[in-house]
């Protein structure tokens, strides 16, 4: 069995991944709104990164639940759900936004 203690201290390292996915997303798309696309997908893919090793950590206490382990749910770990769930929302915004940049850039070309 997982301790308070224990689960708390996953939450908050979902968190901080999570956190710093949000951080390389809204810096993605402000690159992307000044038009420098190759810093905007760097920071698109450092935030995947963080959003992987986000959900890599939630998959381990997810298998021990599935294991017959119990869990209790601390406000924590609902608040690194919450916090995973909507960066990953925010980075699929994130990818149409920069697309949209970037055919918003071509066509200015074009006009030029």
């Amino acid at each position: 069995m997982a301790t308070k203690e224990e689960i708390s201290m996953i939450g908050f390292e979902i968190v901080a991944y999570a956190g710093d996915a949000q951080t390389d997303l809204i810096a993605a798309i402000d690159a992307a709104r000044c038009g420098d696309f190759d810093k905007a997908e760097e920071l698109r893919a450092s935030a995947n990164q963080a959003l992987i090793d986000a959900h890599d950590v939630q998959t381990k206490l997810l298998s021990q639940e599935a294991g017959g382990g119990e869990m209790d749910v601390t406000f924590i770990m609902v608040h690194a759900q919450d916090t995973l769930m909507t960066t990953m929302m925010l980075e699929k915004q994130a990818r149409f936004m920069i697309d949209g940049y970037r055919r918003i850039a071509a066509l200015e070309a074009k006009l030029s």
